[in-house]
């Protein structure tokens, strides 16, 4: 009975331990790279002996894949929600600018979000398979509020060059972004709306 009740206690704290191993892997990934960081870089960031991540992880590549889907999932959540917000399309895309600065720039997702960028050519071609899978679903609502905003009038190109553009414009932030820099990161939203639509609207 008291085996019994201490793989449930293991079982019941896992997801909290994954997440934790997650959310290291994420910040050395970033400050260190992937190839310069261990599994026992990952398991003293939480405290944990060098071998017990593969408790939750077959290997420091499966990490890599969690950090990466993990914050893609969270970043098209977050602009998928401004997306169908029901707003007009000018507050509807400014409003993806914010979800998708706030996940990129943010102090929870920017780990995230810079080993997405700089560390996800380390994935192995079936994990790359599903970082494309995620990257469509998320150019797509991209390309629809481009399209919303042409059939209103506000912008006269609504192509795949200009979604690129805007892609590679809002991904360039994580370079020169600073949290205690000038400009915050509704202001950087704001500013971007307006070289796509012209000046933005106040409320």
């Amino acid at each position: 009975m008291a085996a019994s009740r201490n793989r449930a206690a293991v079982t019941a704290e896992e997801p909290n331990r994954r997440a934790d191993i997650v959310r290291a892997a994420g910040r050395l990934f970033h400050e260190k790279g992937y190839s310069a960081t261990t599994i026992r870089d990952i398991a003293g960031a939480v405290d944990m002996q060098s071998g017990s991540p593969f408790y939750h992880f077959k290997s420091k590549h499966d990490m890599l894949r969690a950090v990466v889907l993990e914050g893609m999932s969270a970043i098209n959540k977050a602009v998928a929600k401004a997306a169908n917000s029901g707003k007009s399309p000018r507050a509807t895309f400014e409003a993806m600018l914010r979800a998708h600065l706030d996940q990129l720039l943010g102090s929870e997702g920017r780990d995230f979000a810079a080993t997405l960028l700089h560390e996800s050519r380390h994935l192995d071609p079936e994990a790359l398979a599903e970082v494309v899978v995620f990257k469509d679903r998320y150019e797509t609502m991209w390309q629809q509020a481009l399209k919303d905003l042409k059939r209103a009038g506000l912008i006269a190109d609504d192509s795949k060059v200009t979604r690129l553009l805007l892609m590679g414009a809002l991904n360039w932030t994580v370079q020169w972004y600073r949290p205690d820099g000038s400009k915050s990161i509704e202001q950087i939203a704001r500013q971007l709306a307006g070289f796509v639509i012209g000046k933005p609207q106040r409320p």
